[in-house]
């Protein structure tokens, strides 16, 4: 029977490591709240006393944290994934992450002769329970094929190319979301402010040119100030859009305006509703002067 240690269960990871009992693995779970977990033990997942004990004995290991500092700690530090780990395992790492972050760990990780998959992945905790998520993968195709039995369970793979195209793309994905859901809050609240019908404007924006998936999913929640059952919170989209700036800022000669704008306006809201809906930004522009 195949194995597998999956580190983080948040939001998206709770159901991803599920998929892996779904489809018959031997998994083992670690959290830094146990009680995350306890229904996944409850259901015949093992537990780990930390990232080391948990990815003893597996064939490969999958992280879903939140950010850079929690990926290098869960892997390098000293109760870290690699202070019990051999040679010729599988790492693959869930979490979004900054692009600098993701080649680093590929290549302290190559070091040791472990095969490294960047796999951030786009879809929401429903998709992530069920088995839909999409993939964004950046590898070695040698090492992607020895992924996909650990990767299949989880949804649709697109393979961007070597190890950080899956981040980068995650990264420009995650962006163009913030530019989207901050453009909305504001277009919405210049709308309310203005004495607009708001059924009327909404019948508008979702049908036309600019309905994105993005403002199909948050324009209706905006308007009606309904943020509950949070699914991607404002202190991760301020992440996701800072770790994208700093990229755009070393590959691209113009500053990257529009992405530096909805940086700050994400910082707005992290430092005011940091584990709220992502949606509530309307809440902050919205107030007439």
């Amino acid at each position: 029977m195949t194995k597998v240690a999956f580190i983080g269960l948040g939001r998206m990871g709770h159901g991803m490591a599920g998929r892996y009992l779904d489809a018959g693995f031997t998994v083992k779970v670690w959290n830094r709240s146990k009680k995350k977990a306890d229904d996944l033990i409850a259901r015949g997942a093992l537990w780990g006393n930390s990232p080391m004990r948990a990815a003893e004995d597996v064939d490969a290991v999958v992280t879903m944290v939140a950010d850079d500092e929690a990926s290098r700690e869960v892997w390098l530090g000293e109760q870290g994934v690699l202070a019990s780990w051999k040679p010729d395992r599988l790492a693959i790492e869930c979490s979004t992450v900054s692009y600098h972050h993701a080649r680093d760990l590929g290549r302290q990780l190559g070091w040791r002769r472990i095969s490294y998959i960047d796999c951030p992945v786009t879809g929401l905790p429903d998709a992530a329970a069920s088995g839909k998520l999409t993939l964004l993968v950046g590898a070695d195709p040698a090492d992607l094929e020895k992924a996909r039995p650990f990767l299949e369970p989880l949804g649709t793979i697109r393979h961007f190319g070597a190890v950080g195209t899956g981040t980068v793309y995650k990264l420009i994905n995650n962006l163009m979301g913030a530019i989207q859901i901050a453009g909305l809050a504001e277009g919405l609240a210049i709308a309310e402010q203005a004495g607009l019908d708001m059924n009327l404007v909404l019948e508008a924006i979702q049908s036309g040119v600019t309905a994105s998936p993005q403002v199909l999913r948050h324009s209706e929640r905006m308007v009606a100030r309904n943020f509950a059952g949070a699914t991607f919170t404002a202190s991760l989209r301020h992440k996701d859009a800072a770790y994208a700036v700093k990229l755009a800022e070393s590959l691209l000669a113009d500053a990257p305006l529009i992405g530096r704008a909805a940086v700050e306006a994400y910082a707005r809201a992290k430092a005011q509703m940091p584990d709220d809906d992502e949606g509530k930004m309307i809440e902050i522009v919205s107030r007439p002067k």
